[in-house]
């Protein structure tokens, strides 16, 4: 009997532990000020300065992208374009081109050629939580690589963003970037 309590009592210990381990959700940031509108921020020319981190914590890339963003009403909704124009510490280049669209208010929708399915996101205060799979070019090879993805408004011209990438659950480092909105 004894042991079947110290069990159940590590038992609930670990449940305690992965739930207090809970990730953050968007709505937290509720009362967080500038209030994000994407349609708003991500409207004309955005710089911005990134690295890539692995799991260790090394910088294993550094980057720099030309955001050219507008947006559009179809049917509606508020639909925009991105379209980045990175360069790589290495001299490499590369092109995506995002389309966001706004599904209700506050949730959107994204889609872009590397992106696996859609990304969704929600936005609550200075705050966008994006979900999405991307495929990862890596030595020759591809990879799908999801994205938990927050973007922080912290005035009209600064917005910070930082991403964790993972596969099969497994942490593999992260993406953190600093847009700042051209006048």
């Amino acid at each position: 009997m004894n042991k079947w309590i110290k069990t159940l009592g590590v038992s609930l210990m670990s449940v305690s532990m992965l739930l207090g381990c809970s990730s953050v959700k968007v709505s937290e940031y509720a009362q967080e000020t500038p209030v994000l509108d994407l349609a708003t921020y991500f409207n004309g020319t955005i710089d911005a300065h990134g690295i890539f981190t692995d799991r260790s914590g090394k910088v294993v890339k550094r980057f720099k992208v030309v955001i050219e963003a507008n947006w559009t009403v179809k049917d509606g909704q508020k639909v925009g374009v991105l379209d980045e124009a990175f360069t790589y510490s290495d001299g490499t280049t590369q092109r995506r081109v995002w389309t966001l669209t706004e599904v209700a208010p506050k949730r959107y929708q994204g889609t872009a050629s590397d992106v696996v399915g859609q990304a969704v996101g929600e936005v609550s205060g200075n705050a966008l939580n994006w979900s999405y799979t991307l495929a990862l070019p890596v030595d020759g090879k591809v990879y799908n690589v999801k994205f938990n993805d927050w973007m922080y408004q912290m005035d009209d011209k600064v917005m910070l963003n930082k991403a964790e990438m993972s596969k099969f659950g497994i942490y593999l480092g992260e993406v953190t970037l600093a847009f700042y909105k051209r006048p």
